[in-house]
């Protein structure tokens, strides 16, 4: 179990984000992750070198994921070894990141049916890449290493095409699916076990201060495209249409689509996160954000 973190600034959502026990063994990531790698070096000689470099010659998890991000982060004012650096001394001052992150990769080989085992999303999906710098990036925020935290979100923007503000809180058990274009407010808080597809928007509706931006609860799927604006609450087990603009609050359990987007009936799963299934009650709701 993850050690509780505390957020004693938000008045509007509860005060603790930790990570449940899951039902796989999160011990079990690393391990599959190396058997995959050395498979696909005897399978495929082209990927010798890389698996090698990625993850064979990797210690932990951790190790290679701060290989992979510095891969794709190095520039000349920060080489690749710098970032290394920086990233495995995050790693180690916040050992639940690294629980947070195995989390991710079990979110995403359950939910995602194009994910055949837990080493493609370390390797090659940027929606667990993007989320794994926002989380490094938000360490640094809370030690008040702002200028570098500030530093590696303008590197995610740049490299992933997204913009995840460091302040902002994201749980584990995240399903981040293409996430192209994801944008999340200073302010906005989501909570464990949900799943986003990509262009969607947490964001505010001005310039006013405070929070001011949403907070998702645990279990919910926002469709591809939605835009949800304010310090607005999505409740547990809820569903966002593609292409909504949400902005009120939606109740545990119930659909919502459309411009702007409405209540369209209930849930029939549980936990919508979970079970990814993209089609909404309602056949004449496929107009104006219907679909997810």
């Amino acid at each position: 179990m993850l050690a509780k973190t505390s957020y004693p600034d938000s008045p509007f959502f509860p005060m603790v984000l930790t990570c449940p026990d899951s039902e796989i063994d999160i011990a079990t990531v690393w391990p599959s992750i190396v058997e995959k790698a050395q498979r696909a070096t005897d399978n495929e000689p082209a990927m010798v070198r890389f698996m090698n470099e990625a993850v064979l010659q990797r210690d932990s998890l951790e190790e290679a994921v701060a290989f992979r991000l510095a891969r794709k982060f190095g520039r000349v004012n920060n080489t690749e070894q710098d970032l290394r650096r920086t990233f495995m001394e995050v790693f180690e001052k916040d050992p639940n990141i690294g629980e947070e992150i195995r989390h991710d990769i079990i979110a995403i080989k359950e939910r995602d049916p194009a994910c055949p085992d837990y080493l493609i999303p370390m390797l090659y999906y940027k929606g667990f890449q993007i989320l794994t710098s926002y989380r490094i990036s938000h360490c640094l925020w809370k030690e008040g290493r702002r200028e570098l935290a500030y530093y590696f979100e303008s590197l995610n923007n740049e490299v992933f095409s997204a913009d995840i503000h460091p302040a902002a809180r994201i749980g584990c058990g995240i399903l981040l699916d293409h996430a192209t274009s994801f944008v999340v407010g200073e302010t906005a808080v989501i909570d464990n076990n949900v799943s986003i597809l990509h262009e969607v928007t947490l964001g505010g509706t001005g310039k006013q201060q405070g929070d001011r931006h949403p907070k998702v609860k645990s279990g919910v799927l926002i469709g591809a495209g939605a835009k949800l604006l304010g310090n607005i609450t999505i409740g547990e087990g809820a569903k966002i249409g593609a292409g909504s603009v949400v902005l009120e609050d939606v109740p545990p359990h119930v659909t919502v689509a459309g411009v702007p987007a409405k209540i369209v009936g209930r849930t029939p799963e549980e936990n919508p996160a979970a079970e990814m299934d993209q089609q909404l009650e309602c056949p004449h709701t496929q107009e104006n954000g219907g679909g997810i």
